[in-house]
């Protein structure tokens, strides 16, 4: 398997990177938010379920009788 950050062979002890310099790169990455999932913008979201449980508080679920 190769390195996801540098495509060098992965080494068992920082599988699937190959070094714990590209593991770190790849922390880096995920805290400064570089890998994104494409669709709506959370903020959007929730505007759309505050609107929808306005009137339910906190916890949204249906309770039981």
């Amino acid at each position: 398997m190769a390195c996801p950050i540098c495509n060098k062979d992965s080494v068992p002890e920082y599988r699937p990177f190959c070094s714990r310099r590209c593991a770190d790169i790849d922390l880096g990455r995920w805290l400064r938010g570089a890998y994104v999932i494409p669709g709506q913008p959370l903020d959007d979201l929730a505007s759309d379920m505050d609107e929808k449980n306005s009137d339910k508080g906190l916890d949204s679920r249906d309770k039981r009788p």
